[in-house]
């Protein structure tokens, strides 16, 4: 049976299952500013005669972004137009496999990578490695890293074309660094969980200004932390995974290794932060970015997504650096706005669809101000040092030793349930090996009906 000839009863059967875990995820971090209500937020571009549908879930200050670079594509091909939906992700996914079923999807969509195996397992998306240069078309495979360009393949097949990578990354306060005495130069940064933990302790001061290494610190009247781990609980624990050399999955592809020792120990040492240094508070009940905001944090971990919301808050002198390394190895977890292709998209709409997604991307360029990292690298070389430092130097992170979410068809139902098991964690309602270990157990259940 071939991929397309699978959208029968066995998608039916698999979008049944899937709409119920679906309904269980949240917005996503990276593009959850400001928080977006479930009504699609509806552009209408251009008034050319072809006109395609676009269907994404960039609901923050990325959509603005994107929709004003397709207005300059739209100028520049008049005889096309663009409806644009901007629609909430966990709401999205549920809305494109009704709309898939029912054979009323868009033209075009942006989803992330990790959904690349979900969609292309259904059979309902378009092959594109005809737009690679391997493959005859426009986009130089050289000019995208083998860590995005793995993102972007199931089963053989090709089926994105990246907008950019979007991962983590700190953003430091230099103004409590230098008044604790220590640099915000990048290149001090400490390699060893100790080293961070003495960091994280020197910023963390009490109501009297005592530190969290003073025998007077009180840590029941904390007035600024050196550290949060409330904001994306889930990519925090990959990258410190993989640090300590573990994986989400085995190399087969069939067992969940989230609670190996490495594991439970990238848990643990989370966890450590909050109930021993007194360095963080707990994940629940702390708005992240508004400590940092109000100057009650002094290293923010988050995602390049943060660089504009940086510029906003003019009384906070604030620097951009590469996330945190607590195990032997360097890791950095990150993601990548993908554009996929219905293989339902065909004609004028099909030449439409590739017209824009090939000025999108070579125009990438234009898209750092969103604050994301242009996948392709010859963009992240041409960007401005003084106006993207965050870019280039979190992009750097991502192309060197950046991972993404595992690929599976059921990649989302997976950090779904791990999710569960880092709040129970961070929250103090279980110890961190058995919140690992309950997770884990769902997960794998998970694993094996895909």
């Amino acid at each position: 049976m071939s991929k397309r000839s699978s959208l029968g009863f066995s998608f039916i059967f698999m979008v049944a299952i899937l709409v119920l875990s679906f309904s269980m995820i949240g917005v996503q971090a990276q593009d959850a500013t400001p928080a977006p209500t479930e009504t699609p937020i509806v552009a209408e571009i251009g008034s050319g005669a072809t006109h395609i549908s676009f269907w994404n879930g960039l609901t923050g200050s990325d959509g603005v972004t994107l929709n004003e670079m397709l207005s300059e594509f739209a100028a520049e091909n008049p005889d096309v137009s663009v409806t644009v939906e901007m629609i909430v992700w966990n709401t999205l996914y549920q809305k494109l496999q009704t709309a898939f079923v029912a054979g009323t999807q868009p033209d075009v969509i942006l989803l992330h990578a990790s959904e690349v195996p979900q969609f292309g397992s259904f059979g309902v998306l378009r092959d594109l490695s005809d737009q690679y240069t391997s493959g005859g078309g426009w986009l130089p495979d050289d000019d995208i890293s083998a860590t995005t360009m793995s993102g972007m393949v199931w089963d053989g097949s090709i089926y994105g074309i990246p907008l950019d990578n979007h991962g983590r990354g700190l953003w430091i306060n230099t103004d409590m660094f230098e008044a604790a005495g220590l640099s915000t130069d990048p290149a001090t940064a400490p390699t060893t969980y100790e080293g961070w933990v003495d960091l994280f302790q020197q910023l963390t001061l009490d109501a009297n200004g005592n530190n969290a290494q003073s025998p007077d610190f009180d840590p029941e009247n904390v007035v600024q932390w050196g550290f949060t781990v409330g904001e994306w609980p889930n990519v925090n624990f990959l990258g410190a995974l993989y640090q300590h050399g573990g994986s989400f999955l085995s190399e087969d592809g069939t067992t969940i290794t989230v609670n190996s020792e490495a594991g439970i120990t990238a848990l643990q040492q989370l966890v450590d932060l909050v109930y021993t240094y007194h360095v963080s508070p707990p994940a629940a009940g702390f708005d992240t970015w508004q400590g940092f905001g109000a100057g009650a944090v002094a290293v923010l971990p988050t995602g390049t997504w943060y660089r504009n919301q940086s510029l906003l808050q003019s009384d906070i002198n604030s620097t951009a650096w590469p996330t945190y390394q607590f195990g032997e190895n360097k890791a950095a977890w990150f993601g990548a706005h993908t554009f996929m292709i219905p293989a339902s998209t065909e004609g004028e709409n099909l030449d439409a669809v590739l017209r824009m997604i090939q000025w999108v991307s070579e125009n990438q360029v234009i898209w750092a101000s969103s604050g994301q990292v242009p996948a392709r690298i010859s963009a992240q070389e041409a960007l401005d040092p003084e106006t993207y430092p965050s870019n280039i130097l979190l992009g750097q992170t991502f192309s060197e030793y950046g991972i993404q979410d595992p690929q599976t068809t059921v990649t989302q139902e997976l950090l779904t349930l791990l999710d569960v098991g880092m709040q129970e964690a961070l929250n103090g309602i279980k110890p961190a090996d058995q919140a690992l270990n309950d997770a884990a157990v769902l997960m794998q259940e998970a694993l094996d009906r895909q």
